[in-house]
C-alpha cells in the first residue's frame, strides 16, 4: 500500500508538470503562427494588391521607417510611412503586375514570440523588413517595422 502511495505521490505530480509543459509548447506553436500569419498578410497586401490584410495585420498606428538606395546613389535615403499610406499603396504597389505573387520572396522567421509581443524578419522583393508585433484583443498586428533595400553586392 506505500509503495502505491508513494507511486502516486512521484507519478501524479509528473504527469500534470508533463501536460502542463506540452499546453505551454502548444501556446508557444500557435503563437508562432500566428505571428508569422500577421506577417504574410502584410507582405501579401502588397504582392496581391489587397488592402483588406493591411488591415487584417497592421495596427492603425503604425510606425514604418526605410532606408533605401536609388540607382546610381551613393547613400541611403530614409522614407517613412503611416498605416494610411501603407493601406493605400498596398491597393496600388502590384497592380501592373511587377512580380509574381507566386514566385515572389516572402521568407518569414519569426524571432520571438511572448505573450504580449513578438519580432519576426521578413525577407520580400523590396529588401528586409524587422517587424516589432503586439497581441490586440487577442490577435497579433504589426505596430513597428524598420526596413532596408537590398544591399549592394559587391563585384567579386
Amino acid at each position: 500500500m506505500r509503495k502505491k502511495r508513494y507511486l502516486a505521490a512521484v507519478l501524479v505530480p509528473l504527469v500534470i508538470a508533463s501536460s502542463a509543459v506540452a499546453a505551454a509548447e502548444r501556446r508557444e506553436a500557435n503563437g508562432r503562427e500566428a505571428v508569422a500569419q500577421a506577417v504574410y498578410d502584410y507582405v501579401d497586401a502588397l504582392y496581391q494588391v489587397d488592402p483588406s490584410r493591411v488591415a487584417r495585420s497592421v495596427h492603425p498606428q503604425l510606425t514604418k521607417v526605410g532606408f533605401y538606395k536609388s540607382r546610381g546613389e551613393r547613400t541611403y535615403t530614409q522614407a517613412q510611412m503611416t498605416y494610411g499610406e501603407l493601406e493605400a499603396l498596398a491597393g496600388r504597389w502590384n497592380r501592373a503586375g511587377r512580380v509574381n505573387p507566386q514566385t515572389a520572396p516572402r521568407q518569414v522567421v519569426v524571432l520571438d514570440v511572448l505573450d504580449q509581443t513578438a519580432s519576426a524578419k521578413l525577407v520580400a522583393d523590396w529588401g528586409v523588413d524587422y517587424l516589432h508585433l503586439a497581441r490586440f484583443d487577442g490577435r497579433w498586428k504589426i505596430v513597428n517595422v524598420m526596413w532596408q533595400s537590398p544591399p549592394p553586392t559587391t563585384a567579386r
